[in-house]
């Protein structure tokens, strides 16, 4: 029975599920160590630089960090050859998802998602009293767009498009977003989700960033959780138009980018040669797997990002066997997110998922 003193409608809503800890399943299996892939952690720490700006930054705790960013602003805007107005940053993009959602939104208000995507939607939804309009995938996992256009009234406010899209490594394509994008409404802002871009290598997947963050009813949003290995920091930014980001900054919570995040992200982006070499060595893991996994699951689809989407039978029995072998992955509904991480660790995941398959 719900509580009187919240709201009721939040007793239906599914809580974020968090990667179970590593050190808790070696325990209750009694071995040394189990291997975490559940979360699209990088698994090589943090870029050089980081810890050190970090220990650094420590020293300044007892004062308030700068509640513009401005200098990470002004840096990110640099890389990307933006304006440093157009630029906000907090809590990792979920968070400036989030606030996008109480600065466009009111009670009421719809917003179009494909589903399934990122399992934060449904809570930033309906956190904010919203009614989310899913989706459902294509067959190959994919989001479909000419049905997200179908689904837009004239209450939609907005619109999420993950890609590479989370949990299933799917990407849209040049062709399909740029002809979506020009028949959605200009009332209706299009959020594009683009917290595994730097995992991307199909030529046809566009950097909305670059090809649309220009257009008016566009917000791009990133991150520095994923291929800038700063997932335990939580440091995000977005780029809009000046009135999309001013209206943001409008609801930010006050010192949401804490001053150990500006610090590390700053060193991080002076260390972008290294993440991408990082990242060519997660991509080539990637593709090695992909056949591997195609011969145990044959509809794996083409991953642009750090994990795969093994869609099995049984989700739940298969993450539950996985563990059973020491190898934590993620389990939902439609099926299995499996980030991949060192050879070692990613060899030991297919040895566990033919146990599990049999």
């Amino acid at each position: 029975m719900s509580s009187k003193l919240t709201r009721a409608d939040l007793s239906a809503l599914p809580s974020y599920v968090p990667g179970r800890s590593p050190a808790d399943l070696a325990r209750e299996l009694g071995i040394p160590a189990a291997i975490k892939l559940a979360s699209n952690e990088v698994p090589f720490g943090p870029l050089p630089g980081v810890s050190e700006a970090v220990a650094a930054a420590v020293a300044e705790t007892h004062r308030y960090p700068d509640m513009g960013a401005v200098a990470l602003r002004e840096a990110i805007a640099a890389r990307h050859d933006l304006s440093a107005e157009r630029v906000v940053t907090g809590c990792g993009s979920v968070h400036l998802l989030e606030l996008l959602v109480k600065a466009v939104c009111l009670p009421g208000d719809e917003v179009v998602y494909s589903w399934r995507s990122f399992e934060a939607y449904p809570i930033i939804t309906a956190g904010a009293a919203v009614h989310a309009v899913r989706v459902p995938n294509t067959a190959s996992h994919e989001h479909d767009l000419p049905a997200m256009l179908a689904a837009i009234t004239p209450s939609t406010k907005l619109v999420f498009v993950c890609s590479p899209n989370n949990p299933t490594g799917t990407a849209v394509r040049r062709e399909e977003l740029t002809a979506f994008l020009s028949a959605v409404p200009e009332t209706t802002l299009v959020a594009l989700d683009e917290a595994y871009r730097e995992f991307v290598t199909d030529p046809d997947v566009p950097n909305g960033l670059v090809e649309f963050g220009d257009r008016p009813n566009v917000v791009v949003f990133r991150t520095f959780s994923k291929a800038w290995g700063m997932a335990g920091i939580r440091c995000g930014w977005l780029a809009g138009q000046p009135e999309v980001a001013d209206a943001v900054r409008k609801v930010l919570t006050p010192f949401s980018t804490n001053g150990l995040a500006q610090a590390a992200a700053l060193a991080a982006l002076g260390a972008a040669d290294e993440m991408h070499r990082r990242v060519e060595l997660v991509v080539s893991e990637r593709n090695r797997l992909l056949p591997l996994l195609r011969a145990l699951v044959p509809d794996v689809p083409e991953s642009q990002a750090n994990f795969h989407w093994l869609p099995v039978a049984d989700p739940m029995a298969f993450g539950a066997g996985c563990e059973k072998q020491g190898v934590i992955v993620r389990p939902f509904p439609e099926g299995v997110r499996v980030t991949i991480g060192t050879p070692e660790e990613n060899d030991a995941f297919l040895a566990a998922a033919e146990t599990v398959l049999g």
